[in-house]
């Protein structure tokens, strides 16, 4: 199947044109990479990578702050997995410090970090919130729940971002603009995040920017298929909104998950992205009903932008402006047993991906 819509992308695609098309989200990332994806596709018609990886955007003075709570505060920090190995200051990471001493601990939902907090009533627990739409409801219930249990030693870190203020600012940013530019034809729009916030939001792309985007699921036929929608509105001069992941995805989302994240969440004016620089409306913070649970409200911490390893390129890879075999460190210094930057953290980020397996299709063929 997989070859039969190949084969219609490559009838379809005008071969005196070139179409470049980004994908926002990791997970697409992931499966164009594992799955050979793009080894199916004209020459013509060219995948970008997007910043669409929460722990690749994840900029090192959030995560200098989760340290700090650590170490300075003696507080337990509880995160997700990919979060541990995310470069901070000072060659620090969140394992690193656990090597210190630390007490910073992998949890698989908020809620265990919530029952840390009940377990050791007399420590401090804080729960290192990360990720985009998705991943805030579990935080938002938890957050909920601590305040109607009462738990005074439970609070969140949030780092919780939006995805159509990323791609907002990728397409009319000027401090983007500082990284290079890119020609982005469409967009294959987010899985998981438009199962909450639905496929209506990206309708703004495509009408104000004429920008097209095709919601679609992780699946390789998903991201194949959603790769042939947007071919064909480009050669028909559309730009809507399409949904190829209908069998979860609807145009207004999941309305009581947004009630919930509107309940305890609040936007922030302005937010740090690593790669991006500021986001304006680009994140949340907790509401003031919730503020004893606010952890940068209850220990005073003020952010401090804190800038990458001037060797690393993750800033213009996270843009699309350069791929992972543009940065000098990919594969020799940096890799995922030793990463330098926030691309090669997670199996999304796009370093890792091609790291895990594109990188044999750079080695040049010798013949005898």
């Amino acid at each position: 199947m997989a070859q039969k819509i190949a084969a219609r992308i490559r009838a379809e695609a005008n071969p005196s044109w070139r179409y470049s098309f980004m994908e926002f989200c990791g997970g697409h990332t992931h499966a164009i990479s594992r799955y050979g994806v793009s080894e199916l596709l004209p020459n013509n018609v060219r995948m970008i990578h997007g910043p669409g990886c929460p722990v690749c955007v994840l900029p090192i003075g959030r995560i200098d702050h989760a340290i700090k709570l650590a170490l300075e505060h003696n507080a337990i920090v509880c995160t997700y997995g990919d979060t541990m190995r995310v470069p901070a200051s000072d060659g620090l990471s969140l394992i690193k410090a656990k090597a210190r001493g630390a007490d910073i601990r992998m949890v698989y939902s908020a809620a265990d970090a919530l029952k840390t907090a009940i377990d050791n009533p007399e420590r401090e627990v804080v729960f290192f919130a990360i990720g985009f739409e998705t991943t805030t409801p579990p935080t938002a219930i938890v957050l909920r729940e601590a305040a109607a249990r009462k738990v005074r030693n439970f609070s969140v870190l949030c780092c919780h971002v939006l995805t159509p203020s990323a791609i907002t600012h990728i397409l009319e940013s000027p401090e983007v603009r500082d990284y290079g530019t890119v020609p982005i034809d469409g967009f294959i729009g987010p899985a998981h995040v438009s199962i909450v916030i639905g496929s209506g939001p990206y309708e703004h792309f495509a009408e104000e920017y004429r920008k097209p985007v095709v919601v679609a699921g992780f699946e390789p036929l998903d991201v194949i298929q959603a790769i042939l929608m947007l071919v064909r509105q480009v050669n028909e001069g559309r730009s809507e909104v399409e949904n190829e992941f209908m069998r979860a995805v609807t145009i207004e989302g999941n309305l009581t998950a947004q009630t919930l994240v509107s309940e305890v969440f609040e936007l922030r004016t302005t937010f740090e992205w690593r790669g991006l620089g500021e986001v304006p409306y680009s994140a949340l913070r907790i509401r003031p009903a919730y503020a004893r649970y606010d952890a940068e409200r209850k220990f005073g911490l003020a952010y401090r932008p804190v800038a990458d390893n001037k060797a690393c390129e993750c800033g213009a890879i996270l843009r699309g402006v350069k791929g992972p075999t543009d940065c000098k460190l990919f594969g020799t210094v940096c890799t995922p047993e030793n990463p330098m930057g926030s691309c090669m953290v997670s199996s999304e980020g796009a370093c890792a991906a091609h790291y895990s397996y594109g990188r044999f299709k750079d080695i040049p063929v010798v013949t005898a």
